[in-house]
């Protein structure tokens, strides 16, 4: 892929799921696809997990630092999300869209939400991912082996509540082959660069072809 197209806005590509539809593979692909893309790096108040650093992963901060992050309007989003505060700072995602860079945001259906109803809302694109079964998406989460059998059983508890938000995404794709999937992830994502509003050249373009067909004209 080329660099950030500069001629055009970037977009703020939300990608939301119930734990353990893909939701992370199908990003990571993205990013294959097309490496100018960046993660959002969330703010969150829980510990680090192993291998995970400041900065990179998350931007760790405590309780105290986060709910003043929030009362200041440098959230772009947030949530409390299994007994921990998550949220994307808003002024990186900001210079990202006004340069043409493309930002992912792994987010839940409140982050979806409260971007919709952002100041750069016009400029986010929100795709959901939906398991082909609730008994595969029990699968992965115990393939994954990161979770204890109490957290997978929270996690399938709150699959359906996510679930059932996916009517307020502007694209929902049932992931049930991952190949085919990402593809059509790939398309949806330049089809929407091309979206009017996130072209600011094109109505200088317009007035030029009006000027140059006024003279020819005359």
């Amino acid at each position: 892929m080329n660099a950030p197209d500069t001629k055009r806005r970037g977009l703020l590509i939300i990608l939301s799921s119930p734990s353990g539809a893909g939701k992370s593979t199908l990003a990571k692909r993205l990013m294959e696809w097309d490496p100018t893309l960046s993660f959002s790096v969330s703010a969150t108040t829980r510990a680090p997990r192993e291998g995970e650093k400041d900065g990179e992963h998350y931007h760790f901060v405590d309780e105290s630092r986060f709910r003043e992050m929030v009362i200041q309007g440098e959230m772009l989003e947030h949530a409390h999300v299994f007994g921990n505060f998550y949220g994307s700072p808003a002024e990186p995602v900001r210079k990202a869209i006004e340069s043409g860079k493309d930002v992912l945001f792994d987010v839940d259906w409140q982050g979806e939400v409260q971007i919709r109803n952002s100041s750069m809302a016009s400029h986010s694109l929100s795709i959901f991912i939906l398991p082909p079964s609730i008994d595969e998406l029990r699968s992965r989460l115990e393939g994954r082996g990161q979770d204890s059998d109490d957290v997978i059983q929270k996690r399938m508890q709150k699959s359906w509540d996510e679930i059932s938000h996916w009517g307020s995404y502007d694209y929902v794709l049932v992931n049930d082959d991952l190949e085919e999937t990402a593809q059509k992830l790939i398309t949806i994502v330049e089809a929407t660069r091309q979206r009017r509003n996130q072209q600011p050249t094109l109505l200088e373009h317009v007035r030029k072809l009006q000027s140059e067909f006024e003279e020819g004209s005359a």
